[in-house]
């Protein structure tokens, strides 16, 4: 029997699917607990319908993360430091308070998480961040240290 899976079934596939099971096992297992639904006509066209709508929010998605990066390519933020004397700073600079600058320099909201850093950022100067915006977009942001 042909049945399209409605969720991820360990042997078998993943969820959207269409998988051939055994008679038996799809009308005793999968149809009752509704892990996936009879291969029919109606159902094969919704997932197809489905298929095609996540295909159209995933490129849009991969759109706006593109033109995203192209402005913060752009973009320069400018934070301080604390310093004392011989240039020593003090406390460091991390994506955290990156994230907050971006927002209230430029209104560009980015989650802290996607601001990859090695390090803190520990001294005066001039520094390239990358952003991961998308699997398969990334953006490097210029961030200028100055100090109090």
């Amino acid at each position: 029997m042909k049945v399209i899976l409605l969720q991820d079934v360990k042997p078998h596939g993943k969820k959207g699917d269409m998988v051939e099971i055994n008679d038996g096992y799809a009308r005793n297992y999968i149809l009752p607990k509704k892990l996936g639904v009879e291969a029919n006509s109606a159902n094969v066209n919704d997932l197809k319908l489905q298929k095609a709508n996540q295909e159209k929010i995933a490129a849009k998605q991969l759109a706006d993360a593109k033109e995203l990066a192209e402005k913060l390519e752009k973009l320069k933020v400018d934070m301080k430091i604390k310093t004392g004397e011989g240039g020593r700073t003090f406390g460091s600079i991390t994506a955290k308070e990156i994230a907050e600058a971006l927002k209230k320099q430029h209104g560009i909201d980015i989650d802290k998480k996607k601001i990859v850093m090695k390090d803190a950022i520990k001294s005066v100067g001039s520094f390239s961040v990358n952003v991961k915006l998308h699997t398969q977009v990334n953006a490097e942001l210029s961030i200028s240290v100055d100090s109090e």
